[in-house]
């Protein structure tokens, strides 16, 4: 699952435990705040209608500031002794999206849910693994006692 949110000026495309660099935001670090949805995915369901996109809210905490690239502009004009160099660097805030809800409960999948999802196919398989292992000992001990069988006729044949 995830949304397209509003931040900055932009939109951004967000899922739970990402982490989006957006402009300047006020705020401490480990502040929370809700982002607004412009579009969510969830599967094959695509959320687009503004009623229904009300329900949904964006968490978001506040990890840290950052810096973006170093820009050089330089000025120049020919044969006046014009020179100016300018640079700039942008400030940006880094915030990771905690969770994704509709109408105050988790929408979709969310972190939480894919590990347990995983943790219950893991037990499963390893049931099966354990079902095909004992299955194999199982015929290979038939098979040997067969064979101690077949060993005991020939033995009192002769």
């Amino acid at each position: 699952m995830y949304v397209i949110v509003r931040c900055g000026g932009r939109q951004e495309k967000a899922s739970v435990d990402d982490v989006l660099t957006v402009d300047r935001l006020t705020g401490e670090v480990g502040s929370t705040l809700t982002l607004p949805a412009v579009l969510v995915v969830d599967g094959d369901n695509i959320v687009t209608d503004p009623e229904e996109l009300g329900g949904y809210e964006v968490a978001a905490e506040i990890i840290g500031d950052a810096n973006g690239p170093k820009i050089s502009m330089i000025k120049f004009k020919n044969k006046t002794g014009y020179r100016r160099r300018i640079g700039h660097r942008q400030h940006y805030t880094q915030v990771k999206i905690t969770g994704i809800s509709k109408d105050g409960k988790p929408a979709g999948r969310t972190s939480a849910s894919k590990s347990t999802a995983s943790k219950a196919t893991a037990s499963k398989a390893t049931a099966s693994k354990s079902a095909a292992t004992k299955a194999a000992s199982a015929k290979a001990a038939a098979s040997k006692s067969s064979a101690a069988t077949a060993e005991a006729e020939s033995a009192k044949e002769s």
